[in-house]
C-alpha cells in the first residue's frame, strides 16, 4: 500500500528537510485530499506537536473526518490518543512515548493495541525521539520485539535520507522485515518505482510525502500500484 503523508505546521501542509528544514508548502488539507483520493489511507502527522510546539487540532481533526487517516504527532497521552479516535483517526501512531512503558500500555489500553502504530525513527542507527530532536541508545530492531505486544504495526524512517529525494535504505527495511510479522511502513527518501516494488515485494507500505509534492512521483503512476 502506498500512503500519501500531509505533515502540518503552523496551520499548513509542509515537507521538511531531516525533519528540520522547510523545504515546501502544499495546498490546504482539504486540496490535498483531494489529489490523494485515490490512495486507500492518508497519514497525518501533527509536526508542531510532535516539536512541542503547539498543535493543529482543528485541522487534524478535518483531515480524520473525511478520510481514512493515521495520525500522529505529539501523542504522549491515552487522552490524545483517545480524542484522536473520537475525531475519526483510523490509526494512532506513537513515538516518544513508547519509550516509556507504562505510558504505552496506557495509550494502548486507550485506542487499543489493533489500532496503535510505533513510530521507530532511525539517524546515524539509532532511534531520534521528540520530532527527530533528540537522539536513543537503541536501534530499531531492538526495539520492536519489546514493543510488539502493544501495537500492531511500526512506522519506520529512515531520517539520514528524509527529504533528501537521494534514495533510502532497503537493507535497514529488509532487516526490519526480518525482525517482525507485524505491519512495517516505510518512510524517508523514498523516491523511485523501483524502490517502491521492492518495499511492495518485502511486504512493506510506503508512506510518500517530498517525493510526491515535488512531483518526482507521479500520483496516477502511484495509484495503480
Amino acid at each position: 500500500m502506498i500512503i500519501p503523508c500531509i505533515d502540518l505546521m503552523g496551520g499548513k501542509v509542509v515537507q521538511l528537510v531531516q525533519g528540520r528544514e522547510k523545504a515546501l508548502e502544499g495546498g490546504t488539507p482539504l486540496e490535498m485530499l483531494q489529489r490523494f483520493a485515490a490512495f486507500p489511507q492518508i497519514q497525518v502527522i501533527d509536526l508542531d506537536a510532535a516539536m512541542d510546539q503547539g498543535s493543529n487540532d482543528d485541522l487534524v481533526e478535518l483531515v480524520a473526518s473525511r478520510a481514512v487517516a493515521r495520525v500522529g504527532g505529539g501523542v504522549r497521552s491515552a487522552d490524545r490518543a483517545r480524542r484522536l479516535v473520537e475525531q475519526g483517526a483510523y490509526r494512532v501512531i506513537v513515538g516518544t512515548a513508547a519509550f516509556d512503558r507504562e505510558l504505552l500500555r496506557e495509550i494502548a489500553d486507550a485506542a487499543t493495541p489493533e489500532r496503535l502504530i510505533v513510530a521507530l525513527d532511525s539517524r546515524a542507527g539509532k532511534v531520534v525521539v521528540r520530532g527527530w530532536q533528540e537522539s536513543t541508545e537503541f536501534t530499531a530492531e531492538q526495539m520492536i520485539p519489546q514493543l510488539e505486544p502493544y501495537c500492531s504495526g511500526f512506522l519506520c524512517t529512515y531520517v539520514d535520507k528524509e527529504g533528501l529525494m537521494q534514495g533510502t535504505d532497503l537493507d535497514w527495511f529488509r532487516r526490519l522485515r526480518a525482525a517482525t510479522t507485524h505491519e512495517l511502513t516505510a518512510a524517508g527518501g523514498i523516491t523511485t518505482l523501483d524502490e517502491i516494488r521492492e518495499l511492495q515485494n518485502l511486504g512493506i507500505h510506503a508512506a510518500l510525502g517530498m517525493a510526491i509534492y515535488t512531483g518526482r512521483l507521479g500520483l496516477d503512476e502511484l495509484a495503480k500500484l
